[in-house]
């Protein structure tokens, strides 16, 4: 019996402190808002993201893992970037190989004058061993 009443009063201290710390009492007042996380780090505007800016990207923890909205923001940034990249990339691709089947067929002479081929020529039968 002693030990129910001695868990009953400590339940009751418990449950004092816990309400007068979060409603607060005196001066303070009641516990103030904590303001929002926000992403410390974003991408940069002004230039290319490089590959240190994401690997130093951290995000905000919110109460249900990450916030979305900066997580969002931070990979629509990201798949803009490597859109863009890849149009480049295949931009010059088709430039090289534009070039490089110019260089096979020669250039194109509209005047009709003969060519001179500084090719090496292939061997001839009577010049082989």
């Amino acid at each position: 019996m002693v030990m129910f009443l001695f868990l009953v009063v400590a339940l009751a201290v418990v449950v004092a402190a816990v309400t007068l710390a979060v409603v607060g009492g005196g001066e303070n007042g009641p516990l103030p808002e904590a303001a929002p996380e926000r992403l410390r780090d974003p991408l940069p505007p002004d230039r290319p993201v490089d590959r240190a800016d994401v690997e130093g990207l951290r995000f905000p923890l919110a109460a249900r893992g990450y916030r979305m909205a900066d997580v969002d923001d931070a990979l629509s940034r990201l798949g803009a970037e490597l859109a863009e990249r890849d149009a480049r990339i295949a931009d010059l691709e088709s430039a090289l190989a534009g070039a490089r089947t110019g260089a096979a067929h020669g250039p194109a002479h509209a005047s009709g004058e003969n060519h001179v081929s500084m090719d090496k020529p292939a061997p001839r039968k009577e010049d082989r061993p």
